[in-house]
């Protein structure tokens, strides 16, 4: 298996800032790639603050810390403390003026917006982020991987223990299993009082739509609840890095555009499991099988970007695009995703790459070899397209 690429960006934030937030959803190997780099360096301090025995060594946490002076100190689930935040700015101020400025403390923490709220506000200028997706097709398969071996990381994910259990039923018991305890130890544990009934039947039913437009008002029916309540609820399973909303792109360009946003759930293994699809065959019988492939290669495509302005382009008269890619020198891409090994896109599709002002115009699909077609279209695999926006990167 290939190193995960993350751990050098790590490496290179930590030798700059006195702080980095390490933001990762549970069970995507945040805990492991820290533990590498304490040992990388020899001399560091982990301390799990879902631990009573943790919490207790910070009852003074400014003597704590203070005292672990010249070591990194690594704090797991750090946003159940976050009178920490306070502590560690300092902490920090106190170091940088004996000159210590670097790799100080790394925070790992599973729920995005409140903990980078709260580093922010008490950290602004002292830290980086950095987010640890599910395991990516460019880090476990090889440059050149066949198709067969996409599909399997398409169909169990990229968590790492469904992604490496040795059967497909075991990967879908260890998915169906994490699910359950999200929604009854973890979301519970974040102070959230949900009933973990209607925020499962929430996830499913976004699972079932995946890649569809919010539509707020048909989930708040479907729940018996309110409108302000699903909104809530999707703003959770945003802020915990399980589903993502997918902006629609905006701009003057003289058109009726479609405003909201499209909802993934993240993790295509999490789909297949909140739907009961347990293999390839059983998925590719199923109608959600091109919009879970396309939320697949998308977040393959934004993890290897994750400093793009990403979009999605939609009018009422069906000029669409699937993914629009703005980086920061002002380059733009539409992308169109097709399950199919003999892809075509329509005409709202060049529709599209004309009304945003599109340099290049992919579709990605599971072929074996980058191809063109007219009016500059390149259809290219999923690995390569990957490759491609990585280069793009700063």
């Amino acid at each position: 298996m290939n190193p995960r690429f993350v751990q050098a960006d790590l490496a290179t934030l930590l030798a700059q800032f006195p702080a980095v937030v390490l933001l990762g959803p549970r069970q995507a190997g945040k805990t492991t790639l820290a533990l590498a780099e304490a040992e990388r360096r020899g001399d560091a301090l982990y301390l799990d603050l879902e631990l009573p025995s943790a919490q207790r060594q910070l009852d003074d946490p400014e003597a704590f810390l203070t005292g672990q002076r010249n070591r990194l100190v690594i704090l797991d689930e750090v946003q159940r403390l976050p009178e920490l935040f306070a502590v560690l700015r300092g902490v920090i101020d106190q170091r940088r003026r004996a000159g210590e400025v670097a790799g100080q403390f790394l925070l790992l923490g599973s729920a995005s917006g409140l903990l980078l709220q709260q580093a922010s506000e008490s950290l602004a200028g002292r830290v980086a982020q950095l987010e640890l997706t599910p395991f990516q097709a460019r880090e476990v398969l090889p440059a050149g991987a066949a198709t067969a071996d996409l599909n399997a990381l398409w169909v169990r994910g990229g968590f790492p223990l469904a992604w490496l259990a040795t059967e497909d039923t075991t990967s879908l018991r260890w998915r169906e299993a994490f699910i359950t305890t999200y929604l009854e130890r973890d979301i519970p544990a974040l102070g959230p009082r949900i009933p973990a009934t209607t925020l499962r039947r929430l996830w499913t039913m976004l699972a079932h739509q995946q890649g569809g437009l919010l539509n707020q008002s048909q989930l708040a029916a479907a729940l018996a609840v309110s409108g302000q309540t699903v909104m809530r609820y999707i703003d959770l399973l945003c802020d915990l890095m399980l589903v993502r909303r997918l902006p629609a792109w905006h701009g003057n360009v003289g058109k009726r555009l479609v405003r909201a946003p499209k909802v993934y759930v993240r993790d295509s293994g999490i789909v297949h499991a909140l739907l009961g699809l347990v293999d390839l065959e059983t998925i590719l019988s199923h109608p959600v099988a091109g919009a879970s492939w396309e939320g697949f290669v998308i977040e393959q495509l934004l993890a290897a970007a994750p400093t793009v302005e990403a979009s999605f382009y939609r009018t009422a008269h069906g000029a669409e695009a699937d993914l629009v890619l703005r980086f920061r020198d002002g380059e733009t891409w539409v992308v169109e995703v097709k399950r199919s090994s003999a892809p075509t896109v329509s005409k709202g599709f060049h529709l599209a790459a004309t009304d945003v002002g599109a340099t290049r115009k992919l579709l990605v699909a599971p072929v074996a070899t980058a191809y063109p077609l007219r009016d500059g279209v390149e259809v290219i695999p999923p690995l390569e397209a990957v490759r491609d926006v990585s280069l793009r990167q700063p």
